[in-house]
């Protein structure tokens, strides 16, 4: 992309011009600039890679020089880092200040896919918490479902379900994050496709969208829980206007995010409170925040879940640690960690659940073949398992679900491993390997 030559809708500049005054020019050089590059680390996998720099509002944030070619980095597909703006981040400040994150909570991430907050809801979360990764278009829940299993934590549900549907959960969530759907006014510089797509009209569609989703997933919040609405445009009908409709329909208390980077403008209108980003201010693209805590008498049916759970049998399979049930569904076999087996339960009965927990292997005529989830997992006992190390072509070979030659003498199910981050099965039969690479995930030849 030209970065010298991106023409903005006449309604967007005019609208921008009377909000930043003498920061237009500034504003508008920043479009025209590329914009930075940045990941998020996971924190139980090893990510050798060069940043240039800290995101300041998460800690695992890191910046880069340069935009390289992920998917030629086998720790890209290995889960050990996830590409995300730097901006969206954010989030981390709203649910630190906002959660009580040493103990479990149950957290629904409501428009969830590719996966970026979702996965960086799970690096933040106790362990023993379950996360709803929810996503109403089905073919964005596989995408979602791919990058949930890259990032290998085991206390999550990928679900695919209209926001409608979680009505029918009163009170379940302590925490529910709301990523709208959004004109994307905030992403010009990233997409082209946005600034083609943008107008007025989309802009009230967007708002009404956005008005209809929060209303619907509104009784599935209990009682002084947590609601984090965000998107990533500047528009205020989008965003102000939306959440005062939002706090004359419902009682809340609007939580104050500290803001820990010079350029993060804090919004405040009446009681509403809230954090804007733009790029000429900050080093990442546009996005607004703002949390709010659920006023009033709330009333659950799942006032016993805690109980259940802790009532829960405790499985425990060698090929992964920690307490999980273990369960067969047909042929497969899951493994959902026992401290929100209850509650997942519950989700299995009311939603469409695309995966939950750790897929683990399928049972074949006797026989235990392991799932390309179980490989990725935090929770692999990697001591069970044969593991082949290799080097970068071949992880390359690998992930292409190419033909391998590997030196090795170990056979059956073996975990191909690249400076220490597991990528995935093979099975090695006395003439061939068997890539095991799902064929869906395989990256094509650049």
């Amino acid at each position: 992309m030209d970065y010298s030559i991106l023409k903005l809708p006449t309604d967007f500049e005019q609208n921008l011009r009377l909000r930043l005054g003498g920061e237009y020019d500034p504003f508008r050089r920043a479009l025209d600039s590329p914009p930075p590059v940045s990941i998020r680390l996971n924190p139980l996998k090893k990510a050798p890679i060069t940043t240039s720099g800290n995101v300041q509002w998460c800690e695992a944030g890191r910046y880069l020089d340069q935009r390289p070619v992920f998917t030629l980095d086998p720790h890209f597909h290995a889960g050990a880092y996830y590409v995300q703006e730097a901006s969206s981040m954010f989030l981390e400040s709203a649910v630190r200040c906002s959660a009580e994150l040493n103990q479990p909570l149950r957290v629904l991430d409501l428009c969830a896919a590719p996966g970026g907050k979702s996965t960086h809801l799970l690096s933040l979360l106790n362990r023993d918490s379950l996360l709803v990764s929810n996503e109403v278009i089905r073919s964005r829940a596989s995408i979602l479902s791919e990058n949930i299993q890259k990032w290998g934590y085991a206390n999550v549900a990928v679900t695919n379900n209209d926001p409608s549907a979680f009505s029918e959960l009163p009170g379940l969530f302590d925490l529910i994050v709301v990523d709208a759907p959004c004109s994307g006014e905030g992403l010009f510089r990233k997409d082209p496709d946005a600034v083609t797509q943008w107008s007025k009209d989309s802009v009230a569609l967007c708002a009404a969208r956005q008005r209809r989703i929060i209303q619907d997933v509104w009784p599935a919040l209990r009682q002084n829980g947590v609601l984090i609405y965000c998107t990533c445009t500047y528009n205020e009908s989008e965003n102000e206007q939306n959440l005062h409709w939002l706090s004359e329909q419902h009682d809340v208390d609007f939580i104050t995010v500290p803001s820990i980077a010079a350029g993060i403008e804090q919004v405040t209108v009446g009681k509403l409170k809230g954090h804007r980003f733009f790029p000429h201010r900050v080093k990442g693209e546009g996005f607004f925040l703002s949390a709010m805590r659920k006023l009033g008498a709330q009333s659950s049916d799942h006032s016993d879940r805690k109980r259940k759970s802790e009532r829960a049998t405790k499985t425990a399979a060698p090929w992964l640690t920690g307490d999980f049930v273990i369960s067969q569904h047909g042929e497969l076999l899951r493994g959902v960690p026992s401290s929100c087996h209850s509650i997942a339960d519950l989700l299995s009965q009311r939603l469409n659940v695309v995966t939950m927990g750790v897929a683990m292997g399928t049972i074949k005529h006797g026989k235990f073949i392991p799932e390309h989830a179980l490989s990725l997992s935090t929770d692999l006992n990697k001591s069970e398992f044969q593991t082949i190390d290799v080097d970068k072509e071949q992880a390359l070979q690998y992930l292409r679900k190419g033909t391998l030659n590997l030196d090795t003498h170990s056979k059956g199910f073996s975990i191909l491993q690249f400076e220490g981050n597991p990528i995935g099965w093979v099975n090695v039969l006395d003439r061939r390997i068997n890539n095991m690479y799902p064929s869906a995930w395989r990256i094509k030849n650049l």
